[in-house]
């Protein structure tokens, strides 16, 4: 069993009071501390902590309610005018008057009590209105059925959907759309990698994450990334420990199957068997495939194909398990896909094969199709860079001799959990697209279509590109907890997708105005760490104001065959 405590020191002149709220995160997995609430009410049992399951069909809006206040006696003469003689707090089953009211006399003096408001501590409170899951049966038109269920409200208080220390963080970042992000992107992973590395790596992760979709997700909004590295084991470990931090989410394994595979049932039926697959048990999270150099070329091209069409097709051989009639199923695949390549894999193809080089990087021993077939691309460059290399030893190194301890100041700070938390929140927000951050996105594609347009194969960019960059957009938007996609959201994804594009196609005759504004490490790491002080410079606003119209405007120089410079440092270094 697992709980927090939340304790509340109120000093007077004699004595300690201490309000002990326990919060509960598990119960044993008992049928005695579940509640059910078709035997509901259970009459004289013994007071218990139960867990309960249902329907939920109506709830209200998180309103506030008041944990504890302080009251002072307003006889100026009276000992009780000041200290902390008279705390009330809220107890379960209480009602607000309990708590706080205006008639409340001094047990010294008998005058009345005046609240110190300076004192007063807030908390959430929301009402759920619940019903058995039974119930559902009520609708499938069995008017035959003598059962009626009662639906229960139940009192949630505090319902902490993000920690404080993130409310906290958000609250201070208010004054830039990217540096609450960027923060998030600065600090996650501090178990397996130090603060500031591989952060365009770890944003993407981030996003990627909030981009998740349950089991009615619609198409078109995955974000699948592909991560080009020299250093595959500490990327690998980074992206085992995010995939831990979705509800849903699968390590595949090269010897097993990745998607929908049919074999004879076991059981002497001779009918067929199929076999769900990794992606398939990944719906609604993350399925990570690994090293993409691991794979054969026939697993390679299925996954391609997949990727491409978000569609997996098993066929049934009807004369091989007793149909007379040959079948084929399709099951839609619903989640991210992430994968790893070495950039320092010997290639097992000449260089004669497309797989040789990716645009400028070279991309090791698998066909480059694949890196199209995924949405982002990044390259992590820090491993090769020796400042880098010491900062990754001195952190495996100190993890080594105090093992399960926390390094940084950032994992106390932000755990885990608080990363959980975050991630379920952004996920279940509903984004609407703003006219100004649909305009820069357009004003983006076209122009970059225009300046990677070949005269014998023609655009390099698909309508694909379109829907990454939405989806990047709608991701940091959730990311910051924005129900509304900005322009500043736009402005993200236009960065991190033109990079992408770069390390695929390479550079086109306006080099200098990709290469500037590219979302380099540098750009991410230069965000200071988050002390619980305003981190604001005043020139800020202007810069990523300025961004926005470089971008803006990079469509109608593009037309005239000018070179307009961003530079992403200067706009993200504050």
């Amino acid at each position: 069993m697992y709980f927090t405590w939340n304790v509340l020191f109120w000093y007077c002149l004699f004595c300690f009071k201490v309000n002990v709220v326990l919060k509960l995160t598990h119960l044993p997995p008992l049928p005695d501390y579940y509640l059910n609430l078709c035997d509901f009410p259970h009459g004289y049992d013994p007071k218990r902590y139960f867990m309960m399951e249902g329907l939920v069909m109506a709830m209200t809006p998180v309103t506030k309610y008041t944990q504890g206040a302080r009251f002072l006696c307003t006889e100026d003469t009276c000992p009780y005018s000041s200290g902390f003689q008279y705390i009330r707090v809220h107890v379960p089953g209480a009602t607000e008057s309990a708590t706080v009211r205006n008639d409340f006399t001094c047990t010294l003096c008998g005058s009345s009590l005046k609240e110190d408001v300076k004192f007063r501590v807030l908390g959430d409170k929301q009402l759920v209105e619940m019903i058995h899951t039974r119930a559902v049966d009520a609708l499938r038109a069995d008017l035959t059925s003598s059962f009626r269920y009662q639906s229960t409200t139940v009192f949630l208080r505090g319902p902490a959907f993000i920690s404080d220390n993130f409310q906290s963080l958000l609250s201070v970042t208010a004054c830039s759309p990217w540096r609450f992000s960027a923060i998030l992107a600065n600090i996650f992973g501090s178990h397996v990698v130090p603060p500031g590395m591989y952060n365009t790596l770890k944003l993407c992760l981030l996003l990627s994450l909030v981009q998740t979709c349950g089991d009615e997700g619609e198409p078109g909004n995955f974000l699948d990334l592909l991560a080009l590295t020299n250093d595959t084991l500490i990327v690998d470990r980074l992206l085992m420990y995010s995939l831990g931090i979705v509800a849903r989410g699968t390590r595949h394994l090269a010897s097993g199957e990745i998607f929908a595979t049919v074999s004879k049932d076991e059981h002497g039926t001779g009918t067929a068997n199929i076999q769900a697959g990794s992606a398939l048990l990944a719906t609604g999270g993350i399925c990570f495939v690994g090293d993409l150099s691991s794979y054969k070329k026939d697993k390679l091209d299925l996954l391609h194909s997949v990727l491409e069409t978000r569609t997996a097709i098993v066929f049934i051989p009807g004369k091989k398990y007793g149909e007379d009639v040959d079948q084929q199923l399709s099951f839609p695949i619903k989640c991210n896909f992430w994968a790893v390549a070495d950039t320092c894999a010997p290639s097992k193809r000449s260089l004669k094969s497309d797989g040789a080089v990716l645009g400028s990087v070279d991309i090791g021993s698998f066909p480059s199709k694949m890196s199209n077939a995924f949405g982002l691309l990044i390259h992590c460059r820090e491993a090769a860079c020796d400042y880098p290399a010491l900062a990754l030893t001195h952190h495996t190194l100190r993890e080594a001799m105090n093992p399960g301890e926390p390094l940084y100041p950032a994992s106390m700070q932000f755990t885990t959990q608080d990363y959980e938390a975050l991630i379920a929140l952004a996920r279940s927000l509903q984004i609407e697209l703003s006219p100004e951050a649909e305009s820069l996105i357009h004003g983006y594609y076209m122009a970059s279509r225009r300046v990677r347009t070949d005269p014998v194969h023609g655009s390099k960019l698909s309508a694909a590109s379109v829907k990454l960059l939405m989806s990047l957009a709608e991701a940091h938007a959730k990311l910051n907890l924005r129900c509304r996609v900005l322009e500043e959201d736009a402005v993200i994804a236009v960065l991190l997708c033109e990079n992408s594009i770069t390390l695929r196609h390479g550079s086109t005759q306006c080099q200098d105005l990709y290469q500037d504004y590219s979302p380099s490490e540098t750009g991410f790491s230069s965000i200071p760490q988050y002390s619980g002080l305003p981190i604001q410079q005043p020139h800020e606003s202007c810069q990523h104001e300025g961004l926005v119209r470089d971008i803006g405007q990079l469509s109608d120089h593009n037309s005239k065959g000018a070179i307009y410079h961003l530079n992403w440092d200067n706009h993200l270094s504050a």
